[in-house]
């Protein structure tokens, strides 16, 4: 059935939630998508694999963009979407909700509205989000087609609980590694055992205390974790090899180097080898256009503490920002649910800015 863009926003939620879309499966909402927006005579629609980018051509002073992933993590008895009431509040329950198909419909819905904004704006809906950065689609556009990113301000709909949230922390991904001598177990004393030798790593991660650092006015804070720790062949074979992983979230006042050198230093004496790393973002609030946008949706901003891809507009020299409804502490949870109320807000404040109301 195709997507009918006259819906409300949160009836255009429910039914893109409702089209299973995790990563790597995006194409039947991504043809729905393509198919609702192909025919709206004011936009302009390119579709690049099984992402989807709608632009205006106004001749405005100013281009925005204005971007959403379509896909979600794995579902987990948690589809079809159904309306339940949470502490007094109508919210849209299921997978996709918060994370961020409701962010989506809002996008969905005014770029079919707004024939004439006062900027010009690109809509992006985009694939492969939730997986390794490779597969991500606006890295995709932004390696085969740059021009198709270029703007002055971008806007991500990632779930902000409605409010305006400035940059994003960067990630790293370590393996600290141990070495030993394998032995029966039975004569422990003949072998040398990896696994105890990792003690002295969960020390140095328990101990560590993450730091709030202070960026163009907002708050990071940092932290250091071990997320994954292996070893071992047999039950009965003391372990010559033990990996930790660890999962290092700095401020974006780090660069990667700087992060991966604090790493190294925090595990000094054992092998380390970076396993990935992406840079954060810095706020942009400092942008006029940013502080027109803050403004007129009346929020305070805070900043994010996940890594989002307005790193990749940061790195390309455009300010980001992110704004969405859904309470990001529910992304990925079983229980994800929205707030109608919150879909409606927020569609409310982009309508007003970009309208120039």
């Amino acid at each position: 059935m195709p997507l009918d863009l006259t819906a409300t926003s949160a009836d255009i939620t429910r039914a893109i939630c409702d089209i299973p879309s995790v990563s790597g499966s995006e194409k039947p909402l991504a043809d729905l998508i393509e198919q609702a927006v192909r025919d709206i005579p004011h936009l302009e629609v390119i579709r690049e694999g099984d992402t989807i980018i709608a632009r205006t051509a106004l001749g405005r002073a100013s281009r925005v963009v204005i971007a959403g992933h379509i896909d979600t993590v794995p579902i987990n008895g948690n589809l079809p979407v159904r309306e339940v009431q949470f502490d007094g509040e109508a919210h849209l329950w299921g997978r996709g909700t918060v994370d961020m198909k409701a962010g989506v419909a809002v996008q969905l819905r005014l770029a079919a509205e707004l024939v004439a904004p006062a900027v010009d704006i690109t809509w992006i809906w985009y694939d492969n989000e939730e997986v390794e950065a490779s597969r991500n689609g606006l890295k995709r556009v932004a390696d085969r087609r740059p021009d198709l990113l270029a703007a002055d301000f971008a806007i991500l709909g990632e779930p902000s609980g409605g409010e305006v949230e400035g940059g994003c922390n960067g990630t790293l991904r370590a393996v600290v590694r141990t070495s030993g001598v394998r032995a029966h177990s039975a004569r422990a004393w003949m072998g040398e055992n990896a696994i105890h030798r990792a003690a002295p790593i969960l020390a140095r991660l328990a101990e560590y205390r993450p730091r709030e650092i202070a960026v163009d006015g907002l708050d990071y804070r940092e932290g250091l974790n071990a997320v994954r720790i292996s070893g071992g062949v047999a039950g009965n074979v003391i372990p010559d090899a033990c990996e930790v992983e660890v999962n290092y979230r700095f401020a974006p006042s780090r660069s990667a180097d700087e992060a991966e050198e604090h790493v190294r230093n925090v595990f000094a004496g054992f092998v380390v080898e970076i396993t990935d790393v992406a840079e954060g973002a810095r706020p942009g609030l400092d942008a006029p256009i940013a502080q027109e946008f803050v403004a007129a949706v009346g929020a305070t901003p805070k900043p994010k503490y996940g890594w989002t891809d307005v790193a990749r507009f940061s790195a390309l020299g455009i300010p980001a920002v992110n704004y969405g409804p859904g309470d990001p502490h529910l992304a990925h949870h079983d229980e994800e649910r929205v707030p109608i109320a919150q879909i409606v807000a927020t569609e409310q404040g982009l309508r007003s800015w970009l309208s120039g109301v």
